[in-house]
């Protein structure tokens, strides 16, 4: 590792409250000092940060990385690329993999194979029935022993109450984290959200119901067993008032939002753009308005990308038939910097949305923020850079996203992680 200086930037790190023109001195893959650099420090590398913001490394909750059993549609080593094109330096990966996350073997072998890219830190999420069937619950202390950080279904409803009441158990008295995204099994089947759209399109509607139902099933289950909860992918507005209840009456629970629901509403699917068949699908303006003000005021405690890459065949198809899922590592920053602006709610909250709230999430030390003697995880961040989304100029092996063509403000000039350069 080499010693690299990064200097003329504006340092802002939301966990501590830092923000001003500073230079940061990193050494033995740690950040040797902010501000106060020695006159003695030599450095192998200089970085010039002129014009730019130096933020701790991205934090996402959400990213299928595709592999194993899905490489047709992503490869570690290409969905890694990605992130630290992006600026992410650590990621959650959901476990609907082939086969699914639920035997610590699986779990230490993607772990290893994705310590030796030496890229981005992943924390893979445990699946929390086998198989993901929603019948028998996987053994959740094996699986945090091999890593795991949480247990969920990533997008398979859990249908019987009884099994999720027993996991909600199991996981309070052991002290795990369940990820939960939020669906009632027979209301959430279609394939656009219910309103004057879906119905003019002839395509099958899920109506706001089927995630306020599932989240009032949660949040009585947390009450009765002192579980701790993290909604995945809210997506309405009767959602965002469910979760501000339930942090008011002091219940521990927390949730994101994805840029998708964040940025776009259902007018967004077109005339059948495929490339905007999602999950949870887009929802009306109301929604929307309501996401954005609930993720400024905390409500909503982190911006994920729901990076879930998909094959072309499985998006050339008709609307309903298409695979759900766009590509989005590479899109976060400069969305959360755009929803910054935007909302008023100004460029520090927008890097802590996607830096120190969901590395606190994750309770991983040293992640998701910038401090002396903490791991150098950081991006250098030309936040007036103007740029097009272009699906094959992306780094992700998905090509898709609904964002393809538009014009974005902000990209990572630079990325590090353990005080090594992984981009630019």
């Amino acid at each position: 590792m080499s010693n690299i200086l990064i200097t003329n930037g504006r340092v802002v790190d939301p966990s501590s409250g830092f923000d001003r023109k500073a230079d940061v001195a990193v050494a033995d893959g740690k950040v040797l000092a902010i501000g106060d650099v020695s006159s003695e420090f030599r450095a192998e590398r200089t970085l010039d940060a002129q014009d730019c913001l130096v933020v701790p490394g991205l934090v996402d909750l959400a990213a299928r990385l595709r592999e194993p059993g899905y490489e047709h549609e992503g490869m570690l080593e290409s969905e890694m690329g990605a992130a630290v094109a992006g600026g992410v330096t650590s990621l959650v990966c959901p476990p609907d993999t082939d086969p699914v996350l639920d035997e610590p073997g699986l779990v230490e072998m993607l772990k290893f194979r994705a310590e030796k890219m030496q890229r981005a830190r992943l924390f893979p999420l445990g699946a929390l029935t086998r198989s993901l069937a929603g019948e028998v619950l996987t053994e959740m202390a094996e699986l945090t022993e091999a890593g795991c950080i949480g247990f969920g279904q990533a997008d398979v409803p859990l249908g019987n109450t009884q099994v999720l009441q027993r996991a909600l158990l199991y996981a309070s008295t052991f002290g795990y984290t369940v990820w939960l995204r939020p669906q009632e099994r027979d209301l959430g089947n279609g394939v656009a959200a219910s309103g004057p759209l879906a119905t003019r399109l002839g395509l099958a509607g899920v109506p706001a119901a089927a995630e306020t139902i599932a989240i009032f099933t949660i949040i009585e289950l947390m009450r009765s067993t002192g579980a701790r909860v993290h909604l995945c992918r809210l997506s309405s507005a009767a959602g965002v008032a469910q979760v501000r209840a339930a942090k008011a009456e002091g219940l521990p629970l927390t949730c994101d939002v994805s840029i998708n629901s964040l940025h776009l509403v259902d007018t967004d699917i077109g005339y059948f753009d495929s490339r905007a068949r999602l999950n949870p699908p887009l929802r009306q303006q109301r929604d929307r308005d309501a996401l954005s003000a609930g993720l400024a005021d905390g409500t909503i405690d982190a911006l994920v990308s729901d990076h879930t890459p998909v094959e072309a065949d499985a998006k050339t198809l008709p609307f309903a038939e298409a695979e759900a899922g766009a590509t989005g590592l590479e899109l976060l920053l400069p969305l959360a910097l755009q929803w910054g602006e935007q909302s008023g709610a100004g460029v520090a909250r927008a890097i802590e949305v996607v830096s120190a709230a969901p590395a606190k999430l994750l309770g991983a030390q040293g992640v998701g923020r910038l401090a002396k003697g903490g791991a150098a995880d950081l991006c250098v961040v030309d936040p007036a850079l103007e740029w097009q989304v272009q699906p094959d100029a992306l780094r992700s092996q998905g090509k898709h996203t609904p964002f393809s063509g538009y014009a974005m403000h902000g990209r990572a000039r630079f990325t590090l992680v353990g005080g090594r350069i992984v981009h630019g």
